[in-house]
């Protein structure tokens, strides 16, 4: 704007024009209370309007960072209440905690659940079955998260659903109503006491303790997939998961060969479809493949950095996810979230538990591969990394041990029950082999030792010495040393009333503890159908009869 003329002159560089009081003559004179220099005014007006400007600021500025924090603290609290949690365990475990590293670091296990549950509209109409509306879900994906203590590298392992297993006595925390405990396919374990029998079932399984679970459903499938922006899947031949003379039923899914982007329901239908390749363990491979893509696009997106990506991801997840109650908070999925992403891609491993055909339904089910589904449980318990990408550990890998502790009475006056559990899903247990080991311990002085001829049916992958109470630690070490296990498998448990050897499927014959070699990073069993998460040259073969 351009000032006004004084005596008709424009007003010079040099030249000061007196400015007058409303409706006066007088010119106000510089510094005076109203009054402003045409060149700012003195330091002290200076001054008083900084300190004006800067409180103004500051207030705005607070008046923002309120508000935002405010808004924050509502949107957090709505995230929060968007999670549906449950107990962690339902059902009877033997699982023990694992020892801290030198660090006093722990690895941290998660087992991710999905169901095939129809009981909303929107599950029915992803997942049809509508006559299956209200029955009991079933637990038709079942995956092991496995986080190393140092962070380093993260291994997944599935068990294909079809599997029969022992699924211990469960109760379902809703009803209270109690399931015995049965043999048969370890999807059935969802429906017999929710996310925490199957959780049970897992750690009797495996001896490997889980942190916690996360269960999603078709529709919550369907919003991570669509959160992301979808995942990229390829196949070698065209494919359509349809109805055959043959065979029933199907995902849905159609593609043509090559690379796709899938989201929507195509995602879900890629994830669900196990005829078109051919068998259930099959499937587990495909949504490997999947998951690695995802992991892979997340980091490539830097999802973690983009406020309204992060918000959308953020809103699917606390909708579509069930958990544990201890990892019920935005805050703790978030932490966990971070902690996979740190993991590089070239460290994350995906597998399929080491199967063999049911003796009982070898066309059908499946059952755990003995030593080789043993090695994997093994490999977890130990925290020793499924790939060989990191480096090697500096410190010792073998199991800590308790430290040595004197026997309460000598080894002639100590009873010692000797238990045989050399069954095992896929053979029949070792007769009389109780009764040969309690001789070894007599010729050892334990005169005392006998077989436990009234418990049957029982079952350990690994040989173990336990006892009751503080004051028989010793004893059990030296039954352990007398026998050579080694001190890593004396456990403490309040299911034995003395000093009991178990006699497990690692020691089905001689009188000598078979020495247990200690697995090496990366050394996986040939059948555990291995996926490294930076191996983006996967493609699924079409069984032919789905071929198009």
């Amino acid at each position: 704007m351009t000032r006004s003329n004084v005596q008709g002159k424009a007003p010079s560089d040099q030249e000061t024009v007196p400015r007058t009081r409303r409706g006066s003559n007088t010119p106000v004179e510089p510094g005076e209370h109203g009054g402003r220099r045409l060149r700012g005014g003195s330091k002290t007006d200076r001054r008083r309007r900084r300190r004006r400007t800067l409180r103004w600021s500051a207030t705005v500025l607070a008046v923002v960072i309120l508000g935002t924090a405010g808004a924050g603290y509502l949107y957090i609290q709505h995230l929060n209440g968007n999670i549906r949690k449950g107990e962690l365990l339902s059902g009877d475990s033997k699982a023990k905690k694992p020892t801290p590293n030198a660090a006093g670091q722990t690895p941290t296990n998660i087992l991710l659940i999905g169901s095939d549950s129809r009981n909303s509209d929107e599950d029915v109409k992803l997942g049809g079955a509508r006559q299956n509306r209200g029955t009991p879900p079933h637990a038709d994906v079942q995956m092991l998260i496995h986080l190393s203590a140092d962070r380093k590298s993260a291994a997944f392992v599935s068990i294909p659903r079809d599997t029969r297993v022992d699924i211990p006595r469960c109760k379902d925390p809703k009803t209270g109503h109690t399931y015995p405990p049965v043999n048969t396919l370890i999807n059935a374990s969802l429906g017999r006491g929710g996310p925490g029998c199957t959780v049970a079932t897992w750690e009797n399984l495996t001896k490997v303790y889980i942190d916690h679970w996360m269960m999603v459903d078709f529709a919550g499938v369907v919003n991570m997939a669509d959160a992301i922006g979808g995942v990229d899947v390829c196949v070698k031949e065209n494919v359509w998961d349809r109805p055959t003379p043959a065979q029933p039923g199907g995902s849905g899914l159609k593609l043509r060969a090559g690379t796709w982007n899938v989201q929507h329901e195509q995602a879900l239908q890629w994830l669900r479809t196990r005829h078109a390749w051919g068998s259930d363990p099959l499937r587990a491979k495909a949504q490997h493949m999947y998951l690695n893509s995802m992991f892979r696009k997340l980091k490539e997106q830097n999802v973690f950095t983009d406020s309204g990506r992060l918000m959308d991801l953020a809103e699917a997840a606390t909708k579509s996810l069930q958990v544990s109650q201890e990892l019920g908070s935005v805050k703790q999925l978030y932490d966990l979230a971070m902690q996979l992403k740190s993991v590089p891609t070239n460290r994350i491993t995906m597998t399929t538990m080491p199967w063999a055909p049911d003796p009982e339904a070898p066309k059908e089910h499946a059952v755990p591969d003995g030593a080789n589904a043993e090695r994997i449980w093994q490999m977890l318990r130990d925290d020793v990394p499924f790939d060989k990408n990191g480096k090697p550990a500096a410190e010792n890998k073998k199991k800590p041990t308790a430290p040595a502790k004197t026997p309460s009475m000598p080894a002639g006056q100590l009873g010692v029950l000797v238990q045989n559990a050399t069954g095992s899903s896929t053979e029949s247990p070792v007769q009389l082999r109780a009764k040969d080991i309690a001789n070894v311990l007599a010729q050892h002085g334990y005169a005392r030792a006998a077989a436990d001829t009234a418990s049957t049916g029982l079952s350990e992958s690994e040989t173990l010495v336990r006892y009751p109470s503080a004051d028989l630690e010793g004893d059990a070490q030296a039954v352990a040393k007398a026998l050579g296990i080694p001190m890593s498998s004396v456990q403490k448990s309040t299911d034995v009333s003395g000093v009991t050897v178990v006699v497990g499927a690692d020691w089905r014959t001689g009188t000598s503890y078979p020495k247990q070699s200690q697995p090496k990073d990366g050394d996986l069993p040939s059948n555990s159908d291995a996926i490294n998460g930076a191996d983006k040259s996967q493609c699924m073969p079409v069984y032919k009869p789905y071929q198009w």
